[in-house]
């Protein structure tokens, strides 16, 4: 092909990094700028250019699926022989054929899962994890050996480092030692093991080195924000003392830190190679101006950004819809307006196949799921296992079906205190447990506990008390709703299985504190790397951004959540809305009764009237209340604004509420507490005597009975 031809229809910096024939080169190409595009034109024109034959050219990516698209995308521009790979593929293929001459009997076996032999190695050293305990041991495992820790140092590095072991240091470590004596003993080969054997293959050989450098010669490493220290190691066996090599990435970008990543390598090329060409790309092709104006604002935020390591995308496309941000009541409410809004992009004419839900942790997905099945609009699950399908989830509907059938002929328990003792059996814990997958196995138990929390809240047909039975009715129903694995539909999936992806339209949801960031990131580069990952929601997005998060778990609890501090800026002020929200419950914007003026403040909202307005009241009223208060919280022994707040009883005692109707426009005066509380109430704004009959708080639960 014309080498000339090859860089057609490339803008100019996309025509800058491909003109860039000789190593060293890095392009750091923001999201959507076309970071593809430009590396598979750079080969292209350098094997037309004749610099380099295909055979000679490595081109490694992270995952199987970026591998084809770049395979697919060079043989469209004349060079279909390039070697485009994983870095574990491009490995194993080099160890497979040099094994004979460098160490010759059986290969070992390659292990895609650790599980089984971690479980052997901690059983031999008297180690007893549960599935979960074992899945983030081999979790650490692979964090130790990418980042080049031995079990030796294991103890000393995390201490160093401050690292949240799943266990204690010194178990690890055993279980790290034993693990790897046995990986020898069986001849077993994992991932990191692979990596580590080719470099050293590479390294100790001189002649192994020269028949590898000598087949490869040019070198571009996709992703390169995410490249760890062995993958490091490797890339450095098969350069030698070489510079003819490409690298992109977006620091920006950088997600996998947990798991040993480092945007370093990036940030330091040009100090690593002072000769070398520097490209940026900013020219955002995916995205409308309103979600790029997002994507800028949320990165610019960050932590120590500056202008070396920080790229400031410049959108190209057309002008589209404003990004929405909505406050929603309760996590439930949250998922049935998503899903609502999605009927409404797919009666627009929007594919099911260009949405996302993109959620933090796998535990939410269950609500959204419902929603959408409620809702008719077909899904799918990425990255996940469908909330029904995940081993804890199965587990513990099979222990709740057994709890039914013997609880036949029984006085049983209380629901929820029933389906927390058996959960509370396989794993769920009253605070979270470290280790990420030991988390995740907590968060979906959780879930469940919740779902039957929610179920027990509304009594069931007859006003009968909520069993077992129906609890198990309802998962039966709930899983036997779902779309079949793989069906056609909106996705839905973790931000972190999002990276790499795009949809016309995207829904960011549970934009909480405690949730994005996440409750678990403490220190200041744990949250910058939340809001890294926040970034990358947003920059999923072409047209349509919604971004959404709810003030309480589930309907009536407390409203104690506050939105994503990476929010802030973007959302609407909170006096705003807060107004909306009164808006929503009172049908108009609240209002000062004195003056007519908006009410921002949530003491102002309560007492319907600017803080600094004159307001006369009935003060023997106000005493009144305090005495019924006073008297109705020593009887249930609860703290008396469990009842209702100071403020209440003075919005009370101000307006003078003669109806039902009057009365539940009284901000904090929900249905709950207008049925348990109003007649009485009203009893006292007329003068007579409240009813001596009051009900108590069911189980004297403050959060059904706070004052909102």
């Amino acid at each position: 092909m014309d080498p000339d031809r090859v860089l057609e229809g490339l803008d100019p910096e996309q025509t800058e990094a491909a003109r860039a024939l000789r190593g060293p080169v890095c392009i750091l190409a923001g999201a959507g700028t076309g970071k593809t595009r430009a590396i598979t034109h750079r080969i292209a024109h350098a094997v037309s250019s004749g610099v380099v034959s295909e055979q000679q050219v490595l081109a490694v990516t992270f995952t199987a699926r970026a591998a084809g698209e770049m395979r697919g995308r060079l043989r469209g521009l004349g060079a279909p022989r390039v070697q485009a790979r994983t870095f574990h593929s491009a490995a194993l293929r080099q160890l497979s054929f040099f094994w004979p001459q460098v160490i010759g009997g059986e290969k070992p076996t390659l292990i895609e899962s650790k599980i089984q032999a971690v479980a052997r190695a901690a059983h031999s050293v008297g180690v007893q994890p549960d599935r979960t305990g074992l899945r983030d041991l081999a979790s650490e495992i692979e964090w130790a050996k990418v980042t080049q820790v031995r079990p030796t140092d294991y103890e000393k590095t995390v201490a160093k480092t401050s690292r949240q072991a799943p266990m204690p240091p010194g178990e690890v470590a055993r279980v790290f030692e034993a693990y790897e004596a046995l990986r020898r003993e069986r001849n077993l080969l994992d991932f990191e093991s692979l990596l580590e054997l080719t470099a050293g293959m590479i390294n100790e050989y001189p002649a192994i080195a020269q028949r590898v450098r000598d087949q490869y010669r040019y070198f571009v490493v996709d992703e390169f924000q995410d490249v760890n220290p062995l993958q490091k190691l490797l890339l450095d066996a098969w350069l030698g003392d070489r510079d003819d090599l490409c690298v992109v990435g977006d620091p920006s970008q950088t997600i996998y830190s947990f798991a040993g990543a480092t945007p370093g390598y990036l940030t330091g090329f040009a100090a690593r190679y002072p000769h070398a060409t520097v490209v940026r790309l900013v020219r955002d092709y995916r995205s409308t101006p309103q979600v790029v104006r997002v994507a800028n604002h949320v990165i610019a935020q960050a932590r120590g950004t500056t202008s070396a390591n920080h790229l400031t995308l410049q959108a190209q496309r057309p002008d589209g819809p404003d990004p929405m941000y909505q406050e929603y009541e309760d996590e439930p409410a949250e998922a049935t307006g998503v899903a609502r809004k999605i009927s409404v992009l797919l009666e627009d004419g929007t594919p099911a196949s260009e949405i996302a839900v993109l959620l933090r942790t796998n535990s939410q997905s269950a609500a959204y799921e419902q929603a959408l099945t409620d809702e008719g609009v077909p899904f799918t699950v990425r990255g996940t296992t469908r909330f029904f399908e995940r081993a804890e989830i199965k587990q513990a509907v099979h222990t709740l079906r057994g709890a039914r059938h013997g609880a036949a002929g029984e006085d049983p328990e209380p629901l929820v205190h029933t389906v927390r003792q058996l959960l509370g059996q396989l794993g769920l814990t009253e605070q979270a447990p470290e280790g990420r997958q030991a988390r995740e196995r907590w968060e979906s138990l959780s879930a469940l506990a919740q779902l039957a929390e929610d179920l027990a809240a509304a009594p069931a047909p007859g006003g009968r008390e909520v069993t077992m039975a129906d609890l198990v009715d309802e998962l039966d129903v709930r899983m036997a709703t779902e779309h079949a694995p793989g069906f056609e539909g909106v996705t839905l999936a973790s931000l972190h299985s999002a990276k790499g992806l795009e949809w016309d339209a995207v829904f960011l949801v549970g934009l909480t504190e405690g949730m994005m960031p996440i409750i678990y990131a403490e220190t200041d580069d744990q949250v910058e790397e939340e809001r890294r990952l926040f970034y990358v929601g947003v920059t999923r997005a072409r047209e349509h951004l919604a971004m959404s998060w709810s003030l309480a778990r589930s309907p009536g609890g407390r409203k104690s959540r506050k939105p994503s501090r990476f929010l802030d800026g973007l959302r609407p002020a909170s006096p705003s809305t807060a107004s909306k929200r009164a808006e929503r419950r009172k049908g108009g914007v609240a209002r000062c009764r004195v003056c007519g003026n908006a009410l921002g403040e949530a003491a102002e909202r309560k007492l319907g009237r600017c803080l600094d307005c004159p307001s006369s009241y009935d003060e023997a009223l106000l005493e009144r209340l305090r005495d019924w208060r006073r008297t109705n919280a020593q009887e249930q022994k609860v703290p008396a604004y469990v009842i209702f707040t100071d403020a209440t009883l003075q919005a009370i005692a101000e307006q003078e509420p003669t109806s039902v109707s009057q009365l539940s426009a009284v901000s904090g005066i929900g249905a709950v507490k207008l049925d348990r509380y109003g007649e009485a109430v009203l009893a006292l704004v007329s003068g007579a005597d409240p009813a001596d009959d009051t009900d108590g708080p069911a189980g004297g639960n403050e959060e059904e009975t706070a004052d909102e």
